[in-house]
């Protein structure tokens, strides 16, 4: 079985943040979804669990961190092409997300945005040709 990654984040207002995370592509998982925690689903093996900050504090001891003021984590998740990571972007402004607070990447076999979530919570958003990488590595190496 493959590994799962399941990001736990405080949220604020749990209605708001269910409904950008949808409208950057993300599948609300009803099962595990109540009045106090959304289950956003954006691939088999990649889960956000939203939840308020009553829910996120059983789960930790530690004042929760606030995300607009200062940076604990940066969640970084693949596209599969150029496009697809502007196409996120550009979701994640249209449902009132913030757009590239964290600056730029593009290594030409490398490209990346970023985009902060109504909490203030960076996701950046990353496209690589692998078969481009490995061959710069291996030039780099025989140099």
């Amino acid at each position: 079985m493959a590994k799962m990654i399941f990001v736990n984040l405080p949220v604020t207002d749990l209605a708001r943040a269910t409904a950008f995370y949808q409208a950057i592509g993300a599948v609300k998982n009803e099962q595990f979804c109540d009045d106090t925690a959304s289950c956003m689903v954006f691939s088999d093996t990649i889960h956000a669990m939203l939840l308020t900050h009553e829910k996120f504090m059983q789960f930790s001891p530690k004042k929760i961190a606030d995300a607009k003021t200062s940076c604990e984590v940066l969640i970084c998740v693949s596209a599969d092409s150029r496009a697809e990571v502007d196409d996120i972007v550009g979701k994640a402004k249209g449902a009132g997300g913030g757009v590239d607070p964290c600056p730029k990447q593009d290594y030409g076999f490398m490209y990346g945005r970023s985009f902060e979530d109504p909490d203030g919570h960076i996701w950046e958003v990353m496209w690589m040709d692998v078969a481009a990488a490995n061959a710069a590595q291996s030039a780099a190496a025989d140099a």
